[in-house]
Formats: structure tokens, C-alpha cells, sequence
């Protein structure tokens, strides 16, 4: 296998891992709020697709017939508006929205030797000259760390955790040793010290 197809499944298995977390949701628990900053399920699968859509576009002059939701419903962008699904966005129009994105980004990947070059127009100049592999690992691990993030706000909901399927990845313990493991968690921390010691 080379070097580009390694990165390239490497991106494939984050997307797949945060669109499985929406995976059972209804509208409300994918959409609803979960942090003080508004993190959503739906909006890290959103913000991923306009990621992707971006990257791997026009970065490499390789523009989609996608438009950005904003731009499609003729809004003017907002800050943050690529993090949650507006008023008139349902979960399916955002999935299908990521879909198409992906596909783009796999288009791109596909046509692209893994050191084509391409210009990241919103970096700084010293830096906005790339390769298509270094823009297959940035945006992977872009994915990676929000991945991370969907992972604790499914929890949150109902309790699944696992990195792909619920519990493929974490010890068979059942309710009551989690418990015990949380309490026991909860001692260790207690028994750390007051404020400020490390």
C-alpha cells in the first residue's frame, strides 16, 4: 500500500467514526447544544464536510458543483455557522451534504499524486504552499480531534461509547463495574490535593 492510500483510509475511518455517532439520534439529540461554546453532533459533521469541501478543492483548483449551505440558501456567512445545522438544515440534509463533500475529497485524493501541489489561500504565505499529502494528514487529524470530541458527547446521551460500534474497543465490564470505575476515578482525583498542586 503506499503513502497516499495509507493517509487516505486513515481520513476515511474519522469521517466514518463521527458519522456513526449520529447514527439511532433523533433531530433534537443530534442537533441539540452540548457545551457552553454550542458543540453539536450534526455540527462536527458539518464543519468536517466543509472542511473536506474546502480543502481539497479549492486548495488543489478542483472547485465542486456543492455549494456551502449559507451560500445555497443565499445567507451571508456567519462566524461559526459551518458548527450546527440551521433552521432549515434537517440531519438528512446535512448527511447528504457530507456525502457529497466526501466524495469530492475522495475525487481530488484519487486524481492527485500525493505530492501535488496545492495553495491553502486562507494560511499565511509562508505556509500555504502544500502537497496533497499534507493536506490528507492535516485534515485526518482535524477530523481526528473532533472525532474525540463526538465520542464524549454520545456518551453523554445515551451512554454509547466505543470508538466505531458501541463498546468495540472498550473492556466488557457491565453497569455496575463502569460505576465502580467512575467512583474509584472520582477517590483518585478527591485524594489529589487541593487547588493549584499538580
Amino acid at each position: 500500500m503506499d503513502h497516499k492510500q495509507i493517509l487516505h483510509d486513515g481520513l476515511r475511518r474519522q469521517r466514518a467514526a463521527l458519522l456513526q455517532k449520529l447514527e439511532g439520534l433523533s433531530e433534537r439529540d443530534a442537533r441539540l447544544p452540548r457545551t457552553p461554546t454550542g458543540t453539536t453532533l450534526l455540527g462536527l459533521v458539518k464543519h468536517a464536510a466543509v472542511v473536506e469541501l474546502e480543502y481539497f478543492g479549492e486548495t488543489f483548483g478542483r472547485p465542486a458543483e456543492v455549494q456551502l449551505p449559507w451560500a445555497a440558501a443565499g445567507q451571508p456567512e456567519e462566524d461559526n455557522v459551518d458548527m450546527f445545522a440551521a433552521e432549515g438544515e434537517s440531519l438528512e440534509d446535512v448527511l447528504e451534504f457530507a456525502r457529497r463533500c466526501f466524495a469530492h475529497a475522495d475525487a481530488t485524493i484519487t486524481a492527485l499524486g500525493a505530492d501535488a501541489p496545492g495553495r491553502v489561500a486562507w494560511w499565511p504565505d509562508d505556509k500555504a504552499e502544500v502537497t496533497l499529502a499534507q493536506i490528507i494528514a492535516h485534515v485526518a487529524l482535524d477530523e481526528a480531534r473532533h472525532a474525540g470530541h463526538a465520542d464524549i458527547l454520545r456518551e453523554q446521551i445515551d451512554g454509547q461509547a466505543g470508538l466505531r460500534a458501541p463498546g468495540n474497543n472498550l473492556p466488557p465490564w457491565d453497569a455496575d463495574r463502569w460505576a465502580a470505575h467512575v467512583d474509584r476515578l472520582t477517590a483518585i482525583a478527591e485524594g489529589s490535593g487541593g487547588p493549584g498542586r499538580n
